[in-house]
């Protein structure tokens, strides 16, 4: 399957249970039809549940739709609450980008609460019903971000939209590294990756806060952006093929903006296992959930934890 080229590689997924979020449009919704085409069992969990249906209604074999409001752990709760059977893959797809300093209904900074504490959160609520993966949607902006752990939260500085996005998308690396480590200490067949759709245009409004940049970005990305069906397609490698844990899967070309999608090397930033362990324990503490498994070995333990909460 490698490099995956099209949907038609995809193998057949009858039996197979998958949760997509944010699956209303995009490359979630792409992601989505195309493992119900091949048989899967797909729940939809969107934050327009009547958005929702319509798009299940345009899908084949049986679709679901439940509500999941990645900016409110309440919702993370609720849903990962319903889930009362097994599930072979979970995508967290959803995602959001913002232009100016937002908050989620906890007070989170919006950017790294959605794209990060939210899919914390509910992988580990629904790590104990996963079977096969975990596949978390990360973007190639984490390589010119960085984490600063007095202040996750943008409450001290200057917010930087931008700057906000990169470092929850390095967080969402950081993340994966730390489960697939996790997982591994307990001898769980389940693993952990992460995906990337280079440039596509589905309807993602880039929002650096530059108004040149978001303004150029309008209007070339619906020229030279593949579209949301070839931006799937690192998301549906990540999810079903033979790949090892921690992999990071996007596009193959002109420096991973566009083509087929394949295993892409990963910036040691992004895979620094002290790095990892810090925001995990951070996350832990401001989503107020913990890896379900108790036998995995400690983190690195550090000198001096600081949540910037």
């Amino acid at each position: 399957m490698l490099p995956l080229t099209s949907p038609s590689q995809i193998p057949d997924q009858t039996g197979r249970t998958v949760i997509v979020t944010g699956a209303t449009s995009g490359i979630g919704r792409a992601a989505a039809a195309v493992l119900a085409a091949k048989g899967a069992r797909l729940i939809l969990a969107v934050r327009d549940r009547e958005k929702g249906r319509a798009v299940a209604a345009e899908m084949s074999g049986t679709v679901e739709v439940r509500p999941l409001d990645f900016s409110s752990l309440a919702s993370v709760r609720q849903f990962a609450d319903g889930i009362d059977s097994t599930v072979d893959v979970l995508i967290n797809n959803a995602g959001t980008m913002t232009d100016s300093l937002q908050h989620t209904a906890d007070g989170f900074e919006l950017q790294f609460g959605v794209n990060h504490l939210a899919p914390f959160a509910l992988t580990n609520l629904l790590l104990d019903r996963i079977t096969d993966r975990v596949v978390s949607t990360s973007s190639s902006a984490y390589r010119s971000a960085r984490l600063d752990f007095d202040d996750l939260q943008w409450a001290q500085r200057p917010y930087k939209p931008f700057g906000a996005y990169g470092a929850s998308k390095l967080s969402v690396l950081l993340f994966t590294a730390e489960l697939q480590r996790r997982l591994s200490a307990v001898g769980s067949s389940v693993i952990a990756t992460t995906a990337h759709p280079g440039w596509a245009s589905t309807g993602f409004r880039i929002t650096s806060g530059n108004r040149l940049i978001d303004a150029l970005s309008a209007i070339f990305t619906p020229m030279l952006a593949q579209g949301p069906d070839a931006g799937a397609l690192p998301t549906l490698l990540a999810a079903v093929g033979d790949i090892p844990g921690g992999s990071f899967v996007g596009p193959s070309r002109f420096g991973g903006v566009r083509g087929p999608a394949t295993v892409g090397e990963i910036s040691p930033v992004a895979e620094d296992p002290d790095s990892a362990a810090r925001l995990w324990r951070a996350s832990e503490h401001l989503t107020g959930t913990r890896f379900p498994f108790t036998s995995a070995s400690p983190s690195p333990a550090p000198t001096t934890d600081v949540f910037g909460a």
